[in-house]
């Protein structure tokens, strides 16, 4: 089967969608499949052999300061460059709709040699993939998430009406919704995803099929390494209001009279990490926070293994891929009752389960799994256990390729 794979920004380091298309890519190979992949920058790094097909952007939106494009400014009087500047200008994220149509127009290209059996979106949802349609090949989108989500969660935390505005214009409104219902099938990742999928975007069920995410068993594994006492860990984007960090480091700040704790953050340093370190400094954590920097996987494995207990303190998941890594490694976790996370840890099971945004409740379960050695041997050896017979890229592969012949 000759596969064409869409990501509008590539690069594992932005979230999610990265590590899906680079695992699900490779697995894909593995299978015997001819993968090709359409990227925007960041762009990634693709396993060898995978045909990788490159659609550039001004990257306006990283641009900060920079009114004007460097070191090209003129590059912006074209239709897509323009309205990209004009977008990004106003606080508006307008990849998603320009991937789409770059994409629309380079695959118009390539089906002069290639003939795809399938067209498969990752969370791009722009009107590109609607003039996609015209080839006649089926087109499948994963959704991880409804986007109304995050806009909602941002919205709750946000710094002032400024700061509020500004969410408002970030989010496309309209267009993720009249596209995901136009797709022949929608791949979602989980069965609460599912039901807020049809919920905000009205998706009909028979549309929708669930394909559990994974995570790479031979690099998240227990390596053997003994926990540093009281060292907690969080892994995700703190400047995405829906991860909770802020409800982390208040619980933080309650413990820190009888506890010795530190909390390790695997994100961008300041000044790149913008939220989370105002939290640091309001709550006095400067002493306890540790910022890392991006990871590479071996190091990021090599972190969790130290870790006394995974930290997932999310207002909603579609899936909760850390929580996983965490699981794969041996370690407990404590995460949100929200979006996913349900599916994944097992409350009692391989973690705690707390309610969201509840930073007392947070407190008292970090509490309770450092004063309990014993509990935590027992989360850590249940958690490898369901990682390794629920979710592995192999699974996920071959699942997703079930829906690939179910549309043809």
């Amino acid at each position: 089967m000759k596969i064409c794979l869409l990501l509008c920004r590539g690069n594992m380091f932005c979230g999610g969608q990265g590590i899906y298309l680079y695992y699900l890519s490779r697995e894909l190979q593995r299978l015997g499949h001819d993968v090709h992949v359409m990227v925007g920058p960041p762009y990634p790094d693709i396993a060898p052999g995978i045909t990788v097909h490159k659609i550039d952007n001004l990257r306006l939106y990283e641009s900060g300061g920079d009114f004007l494009p460097y070191p090209h400014p003129l590059r912006i009087f074209t239709p897509l460059n323009f309205y990209e500047f004009a977008a990004t200008r106003f606080g508006a994220f307008p990849e998603m709709l320009t991937f789409s149509v770059r994409a629309f127009q380079r695959l118009k290209t390539l089906l002069r040699e290639h003939r795809f059996d399938v067209i498969h979106d990752n969370q791009t949802m722009g009107y590109g993939l609607l003039l996609m349609k015209s080839f006649g090949i089926p087109l499948i989108g994963t959704v991880h998430h409804p986007l109304p989500i995050d806009r909602e969660a941002a919205l709750r935390q946000a710094l002032g009406a400024h700061q509020m505005i500004r969410l408002i214009f970030f989010y496309p409104f309209i267009m993720p919704n009249i596209v995901s219902k136009r797709m022949d099938r929608v791949i979602t990742i989980s069965e609460s995803s599912g039901r807020e999928i049809a919920r905000y975007f009205k998706v009909p069920a028979q549309k929708t099929r669930v394909v559990y995410l994974g995570v790479d068993t031979k690099a998240f594994r227990p390596n053997g390494r003994t926990a540093e006492k009281g060292h907690i860990l969080f892994v995700g984007n703190t400047d995405d209001r829906r991860k909770g960090i802020i409800y982390l480091l208040k619980a933080m700040e309650l413990l820190s009279k009888d506890y010795d704790l530190h909390l390790t953050i695997v994100d961008r340093k300041p000044p790149e990490s913008v939220l989370a370190p105002i939290f640091v400094e309001r709550y006095k954590l400067e002493d306890r926070v540790t910022f890392t920097g991006r990871l590479s996987t071996e190091d990021l494995a090599a972190l969790y293994s130290t870790a006394t207990i995974a930290v997932t303190p999310s207002l909603f998941e579609g899936f909760g891929l850390p929580a996983v890594e965490a699981m794969a490694c041996g370690v407990p976790v404590i995460a949100s009752r929200a979006g996913a996370l349900p599916e994944v840890v097992v409350d009692g099971e391989t973690g705690i389960l707390v309610p969201p945004a509840d930073p007392p409740a947070l407190a008292g379960a970090i509490a309770r799994l450092v004063d309990q050695p014993t509990l935590r041997e027992k989360f850590g050896f249940a958690g490898r256990e369901r990682v390794e017979r629920l979710f592995t890229w192999e699974q996920v592969a071959k699942k997703t390729v079930e829906v690939y012949k179910e549309v043809l």
